[in-house]
């Protein structure tokens, strides 16, 4: 399946999605359409950059440098975009998390894409 086929349970909230039993912050929904647009190309742009200059450590760590800030600037990373004072659990096992009982009542007959 194309990776951009696969689709991945989010939480009710739509501040993470789960990825082999880990949470992942979406990007921030509240992001102008065109802006998240040219935000992923330049992180699509950048990501490229990264394999291409594997063999550069400085090309390779501007490249990085350029996904860090594509990433924070979607709200993927970085301060977490929703303003409720609410912890951040991006990279936590999802059953460590208040949203553990929510992933274990997901049909269990769905195997999650891999």
């Amino acid at each position: 399946m194309p990776k951009s086929a696969r689709t991945y349970p989010t939480t009710p909230d739509g501040r993470y999605m789960v990825v082999r039993g880990t949470l992942w912050r979406t990007t921030n929904p509240h992001l102008p359409e065109a802006e998240r647009q040219q935000l992923v190309h330049a992180l699509m742009d950048a990501r490229r950059d990264v394999h291409k200059h594997r063999e550069d450590p400085q090309d390779l760590a501007r490249a990085r440098q350029r996904v860090q800030a594509a990433k924070v600037a979607l709200g993927e990373r970085g301060p977490p975009w929703w303003a409720d004072g609410a912890p951040c659990y991006n990279r936590h096992r999802v059953q460590n998390t208040p949203y553990a009982d929510w992933y274990a009542g997901l049909d269990a007959g769905a195997p999650e894409p891999t």
